[in-house]
């Protein structure tokens, strides 16, 4: 693996942070957030901030914005510079000049950093109509260009089209051209490719290095994501607790960190390297699924139409205690086939048997009954926990649904936090007071609590750290070694796929290209497309835990380093 190597000692600095402090708005004797920084990013250097959530990464970008929410953050000392000018002090009408002309940023979710009622090419025209002087038609003539330096297919169609019409890695290159449009200085990216798929992801960093080259842009990129980090950087800054811990080449960061916590975040990175096969429980099935259909559309009362085959004669089995993970881009129809199995959408065909009942064509109210024997957990667990419930309403809820006295049911959900590895007294706290890895805990507890025979976690640990991600995922383990719940495991990311699945079902565009066990899926792909997702992983030559890069045998062989 070849580090970027470059020499940016003599290239002048664009931004230049230091000694800054930022605390909550009116309470200067409270903790700060951030707390005496120092930072330095040249012309054409690509930075990347690192660290947990709440270590104050995101703060410090949105600081070297002016984009502070004035009514809770302030900044209580020190100095931001982009050039020679200075941010803190900038008025709202300087900082409004400055954004975009000379500094831009890329948010983590464009769906809700686009305006959904505006076309996105009206939107990007909107930067220059802003900035410059550009003539309407002169303005739209750059705004294709630049769509198309981004390689976005047929621009002219896209320049028309609405956000919610485009792809997750389509929107995020409209957030690219609309804030490299105006050629800023200063590029800062803020988890931008976190919520993509490994192949979209590596496109993304691809283009915004390809369009740093272009015009010589400095950026700063911030990430949890280490992967990401081994294939981007110059150089790495490591935040904790809104200090920095470590600051390094990316090369030095990798072969010979210093800190502790550095070194903890290099140990969580997953790697490709299959877990050890596990026996199953029994050698019974707890779901059997065979030619599972689902077509969405296909018709109306003045046209037919063939619909939209969103999964195509997908059958697989797993046994109590195994893990199977369902794997590729976004569209391949996963979480289809995670949903027409929870029935939370009914399947067009096929059967889907689960805990011996065949749930396929059960009718809603038949199916209550059979909701127990199958739970799920969702990505997003601030969206899937009632946020006006506390989590004992949340964890006895179901239970209590299904006739298990209150006092009971309360006594288990204090033993399902014990599990998960919360306090007992949090049961009286709202989702909004913990963090979204322990809000997931919460969730996995709430799935547990109805001792199903099968869990479904969809994507269930991509937006955490991956700190926390390694925790989700021994705890996932951990439970399905204490009770044998069989698990399905949705992921478009191999290397966690690697950490907790027994077998593997790789998806393209609904269809089943690949499946057989981990260890031979991903150590010997046999179909092009497992390899290119193989290859698209981030990191995937770099034996983090070890500090090196692996050698081509274990790569090939998936052998342990």
């Amino acid at each position: 693996m070849q580090f970027k190597n470059k020499d940016f000692s003599d290239a002048r600095e664009v931004l230049n942070v230091r000694n800054l402090r930022i605390g909550l708005t009116g309470r200067p004797n409270a903790k700060p957030v951030i707390d005496g920084i120092d930072l330095t990013i040249r012309a054409g250097e690509t930075h990347c901030l690192v660290g947990e959530s709440g270590s104050g990464k995101s703060v410090t970008s949105l600081a070297a914005m002016g984009l502070l929410p004035k009514s809770a953050l302030e900044v209580q000392g020190g100095s931001i510079t982009l050039d020679d000018f200075e941010i803190t002090s900038a008025s709202h009408s300087q900082m409004r000049q400055l954004r975009a002309r000379r500094i831009a940023m890329i948010f983590q979710e464009p769906m809700t950093a686009l305006n959904p009622v505006l076309r996105v090419g009206e939107q990007i025209m909107e930067v220059l109509n802003m900035h410059s002087d550009l003539s309407p038609s002169e303005a739209k003539k750059r705004t294709l260009d630049m769509m198309d330096q981004v390689h976005l297919p047929d621009v002219n169609r896209i320049f028309s089209a609405f956000p919610h019409q485009l792809s997750g890695g389509q929107r995020q290159r409209i957030m690219i051209a609309m804030a490299l449009i105006l050629d800023p200085d200063l590029l800062i990216a803020d988890e931008p490719t976190t919520a993509l798929d490994v192949t979209t992801q590596l496109q993304i960093l691809k283009l915004i290095a390809e369009m740093q080259e272009r015009h010589g842009t400095a950026v700063l990129f911030i990430t949890h994501d280490m992967g990401v980090v081994a294939e981007i950087a110059d150089t790495v800054t490591v935040m904790q607790q809104g200090q920095i811990v470590e600051r390094a080449p990316i090369a030095e960061l990798l072969t010979n960190p210093q800190k502790e916590y550095t070194r903890t975040l290099l140990t969580a990175v997953p790697n490709l390297t299959p877990r050890p096969a596990r026996a199953a429980a029994s050698q019974s099935e707890v779901v059997r699924v065979a030619g599972l259909d689902m077509t969405y559309g296909g018709g109306g009362f003045f046209r037919r139409s063939e619909g939209v085959r969103a999964a195509q004669d997908v059958s697989f089995t797993i046994q109590p205690g195994r893990t199977l993970g369902i794997v590729g881009e976004s569209g391949s129809g996963k979480s289809t086939v995670a949903r027409a199995i929870m029935r939370l959408i009914d399947p067009t065909a096929g059967s889907v048997n689960v805990a011996g009942t065949e749930i396929a064509q059960l009718s809603r109210r038949q199916l209550r009954d059979h909701r127990k024997h199958l739970q799920i957990v969702f990505q997003d667990p601030y969206r899937s926990l009632n946020p006006r419930w506390t989590v004992a309403r949340s964890l006895c809820e179901g239970p209590i649904n299904f006739g298990v006295p209150r006092a009971e049911a309360m006594r288990h959900a204090a033993e399902l936090m014990e599990l998960v590895d919360l306090p007992r007294d949090a049961l009286d706290r709202y989702p909004h007071q913990f963090s979204g890895g322990q809000r997931q805990r919460i969730a996995i507890a709430r799935a547990v609590a109805m001792k199903p025979d099968l869990l479904v976690a969809d994507e269930a640990v991509s937006a955490l750290d991956v700190s926390v991600q390694a925790q989700v995922l021994d705890l996932l383990d951990d439970i399905q070694e204490r009770f044998g719940v069989a698990m399905l495991f949705i992921t478009h990311d191999l290397r966690v796929a690697a950490q907790i699945c027994d077998e593997v079902l790789v998806m393209q565009r609904g269809e089943v290209v690949e499946y057989g066990p981990a260890g031979e899926v991903l150590a010997n792909p046999r179909h092009d497309y497992t390899r290119n997702l193989i290859e698209a992983a981030p990191g995937r030559h770099w034996d983090f835990a070890n500090y090196r890069v692996l050698d081509s045998a274990t790569m090939t062989t998936g052998a342990t380093a």
